[in-house]
């Protein structure tokens, strides 16, 4: 399998390249993987960061329908463009989901590579993050992908990321973002809010965190809050100063959020 072949192709070229020397004069590797806030942190001018989200998946279900879905291969590229700016693009290169009425067994399924992801982000306080940070993205998404899962049309918003320096080992994180979504029907667009709230401590090589995460999509065809309860852990051992593997796991708050969310993913810096 091509898709296979592939991703354990990039895999080995990220572990391979194992002896990473430390850089005094850079910033702190800070991704903004895992977890669903938005960071701070922008990258240095001239440097590359490739975060990839190894495998992503979800159920949800109730009396009369379970959902399921998976992604493999989300890969955003993060490059330095000034002092305190950084552009991204991203893509996911497989998604799928599956939608069966439990009363008939008939499924609907979705498949295709995901719409192309684009974002700036602009620091405005600390582009380390360090004590305190404020940033300013602003991102969006063009529907590039596969028929049966692109948006109908352009969709786009804007985060306020803040970091707080809390006086303890444990870090704080607030991301309230606000978009402009397609409608359900296609037919045009609508407003949608959400909130992160996160926190953090490393422990050795892990970082161990979570957030909570609530979401309003303001839909004309009907609005629906979603929240989840998401736990994070990184491992990033000093031999590798530019890298991580990240472990993701999610779960739902109410009846319209995914039952339970997880994650696995890589990021390194060049």
């Amino acid at each position: 399998m091509k898709l296979g072949i592939g991703a354990l192709a990039l895999v080995a070229s990220l572990v391979a390249s194992g002896a990473w020397a430390q850089d005094g004069e850079r910033r702190p590797f800070c991704p903004d993987r895992p977890g669903k806030g938005d960071s701070t942190c922008v990258i240095d001018p001239g440097v590359v960061q490739v975060e990839v989200g190894l495998f992503d998946g979800f159920e949800q279900e109730d009396d009369a329908t379970r959902i399921e879905g998976w992604s493999v291969g989300s890969v955003t590229v993060r490059y330095g463009i000034g002092p305190r700016t950084e552009v991204q693009a991203g893509v996911s290169i497989a998604t799928r989901e599956e939608a069966t009425d439990r009363a008939t067994g008939v499924t609907d399924k979705a498949e295709g590579i995901s719409d192309l992801f684009l974002a700036m982000r602009h620091s405005l306080i600390n582009p380390d993050g360090e004590p305190f940070g404020l940033a300013l993205t602003l991102f969006g998404t063009v529907p590039t992908g596969g028929d049966e899962v692109r948006a109908s049309g352009i969709e786009a918003g804007i985060a306020l990321p803040m970091a707080f320096d809390t006086g303890t080992e444990w870090s704080l994180g607030v991301s309230p973002f606000v978009e402009a979504i397609r409608d359900a029907d296609g037919e045009g667009s609508h407003a949608a809010y959400s909130l992160v709230v996160g926190t953090d401590r490393g422990f050795g090589d892990w970082t161990l965190g979570a957030e909570i995460w609530i979401s309003l999509d303001d839909d004309p065809l009907g609005s629906t809050t979603q929240s989840t309860f998401d736990l994070i852990a990184v491992w990033s051992p000093p031999s590798m100063p530019d890298a991580q593997l990240d472990f993701g796991l999610n779960f739902g708050l109410n009846d319209d959020s995914p039952d339970v969310e997880f994650g696995v993913g890589l990021a390194r810096r060049f």
